[in-house]
C-alpha cells in the first residue's frame, strides 16, 4: 500500500512539474507572439504614414480580391442547388 501511495505521489509531482513547464512555455510563446504582432503593427503604421497613396491602393486591391473571391464562391454554391 505504501508503494502505491509513493508511486501515486511521484506521478502527481511529475505531472505538476510538467504542467508548470507547459504553462511557462505557453506564457513565453504568447509574449513572443504579442511582441511580434506589436512589431508588425508599428511597421504597418510607419509604412502607411510614409506611403499613404500606395497603402490605399494596396488596401483597395486586397478588398477587390476578397470581394471577387466571395462573389465567385457564392456563384459556385448556387450551381449545386
Amino acid at each position: 500500500m505504501t508503494n502505491t501511495k509513493e508511486l501515486a505521489n511521484t506521478a502527481l509531482d511529475t505531472a505538476s512539474e510538467k504542467i508548470r513547464d507547459l504553462r511557462f512555455g505557453a506564457r513565453e510563446l504568447a509574449n513572443r507572439g504579442a511582441s511580434s504582432v506589436n512589431d508588425y503593427a508599428q511597421a504597418t503604421t510607419r509604412y502607411v504614414s510614409e506611403r499613404p497613396l500606395q497603402s490605399a491602393l494596396i488596401a483597395a486591391a486586397v478588398g477587390a480580391a476578397v470581394a471577387g473571391l466571395i462573389i465567385a464562391l457564392r456563384r459556385s454554391d448556387k450551381r449545386y442547388y
